[in-house]
């Protein structure tokens, strides 16, 4: 008998048959989502795509295509290593003036993933010593960037800014940084943050604001950048750090926080997401680079078509009692149960429409919900026939 066959004999049981062990205790936990309709399985695209966070068509935009392919040809496959070990190539300097241009920043510092760059600035400028309050519905990321951080966390309700001066207040007596942190567009409620009056409050209060415009960057700006709302409403100068995704309004993939040079030297010299990853594809650089310069000829055209198809599909849908009527992409239809929001989905998908189930933890429990990504080009045809289907099949259910 070999070394260490009586530990396996020893070893959790599994019902997997296979060649691999797994544990039941984890099958049982895939069990319980199950029975509780959580499961997830990846599913392809199917029908009219009402879920994806491509706003603006550009991950599908031939010309867009073309220039990014054009441009790669004299591009390395590869950093090859952190950016403080090597990995540091002109390409990234390049690039991140440009986003921070487009962003409204003095600086920019770029990462792989949105989830990476907001766990990277909140784990960095955060300590055991300071006080962080967040807006209740804040993206898992946030959360987890500022868990990372150990500092004391204050979560306020939704938007409530009453609720947020209360806690400030509270705190007011203590040493360490304060830092507001919120969405400036919520991606599952498509509703805004007070952002005027946030930025007000980090004054009074001498706090920083962190703004993580990920659902607003492509689609709100000053005009001539797509910033995000931030930007549209003149707050550059009073925001500590934006955070900016390229996966969603402009079509490609990573991300960048905004800031002054002083938060891009900081984060590059206490960050460790940042400090111990390999830098981002070079790759990854040029397609982001080459969908803000393109996004400069079609953005605000397309953003303007995407918000007046929004708002038709929201009259349309009135007799669901919509949480907001903002502005915006998202149009959240609020159904409670599980089940309910994963046969509403499915039958949708049946009909030719790639609508998909929002269930817990994604948002919070009885909230399950159809999130309806509306796209520039849905023609107004399309959104009033996926308004009819889902009231018949909502009724029916």
């Amino acid at each position: 008998m070999f070394r260490g066959a009586q530990d396996l004999d020893s070893a959790p049981k599994s019902r997997n048959t296979g060649t691999r062990f797994f544990p039941e205790s984890l099958d049982q936990r895939l069990d319980r989502l199950s029975e509780s309709f959580q499961r997830r399985s990846l599913a392809p695209r199917v029908g009219i795509d009402f879920s994806s966070n491509d706003y603006l068509g550009l991950s599908q935009d031939t010309a867009l295509r073309k220039r990014i392919l054009l441009r790669m040809q004299d591009v390395e496959s590869g950093a090859s290593g952190s950016r403080l070990l090597r990995g540091q190539i002109p390409l990234f300097n390049e690039v991140e003036e440009n986003l921070a241009r487009f962003s409204g920043g003095e600086a920019a510092l770029l990462f792989p993933s949105g989830y990476q760059a907001n766990l990277a600035l909140l784990s960095g400028i955060l300590s055991a010593e300071d006080w962080v309050f967040s807006d209740q519905l804040n993206h898992a990321s946030l959360i987890d960037g500022m868990r990372l951080s150990r500092a004391r966390r204050v979560v306020y309700r939704h938007r409530d800014v009453g609720a947020l001066r209360r806690e400030l207040q509270e705190s007011s007596s203590h040493s360490g940084l304060k830092v507001i942190v919120t969405e400036s567009l919520f991606g599952m409620d498509g509703d805004t943050a007070p952002l005027l009056a946030l930025a007000d409050l980090a004054g009074e209060f001498s706090a920083l604001l962190v703004v993580d415009e990920a659902h607003a960057t492509g689609l709100w700006g000053d005009g001539q950048r797509g910033g995000g709302l931030v930007q549209s409403l003149g707050l550059s100068s009073r925001v500590f750090a934006t955070i900016h995704t390229g996966g969603k309004a402009l079509g490609t993939g990573g991300a960048w926080v905004s800031g002054s040079a002083k938060l891009k030297d900081y984060l590059v010299n206490f960050s460790r997401p940042f400090i111990f990853s390999t830098a981002p594809l070079p790759a990854l650089a040029v397609a982001l680079d080459e969908s803000v310069s393109y996004w400069k000829h079609v953005g605000p055209a397309r953003a303007a078509s995407l918000f007046k198809g929004a708002d038709r599909l929201r009259e349309s849908l009135s007799s669901f009692g919509l949480q907001s009527f903002e502005p915006g992409p998202i149009v959240p239809v609020l159904l409670g149960e599980n089940q309910v929001a994963l046969r509403v989905a499915e039958k949708l998908q049946e009909v030719g429409f790639d609508v998909r189930a929002i269930r817990p933890p994604t948002v919070p429990e009885g909230t399950a919900r159809l999130r309806l990504c509306v796209h520039w080009d849905h023609s107004l045809e399309i959104l009033l026939r996926l308004s009819e289907r889902l009231q018949e099949f909502g009724r029916k259910n």
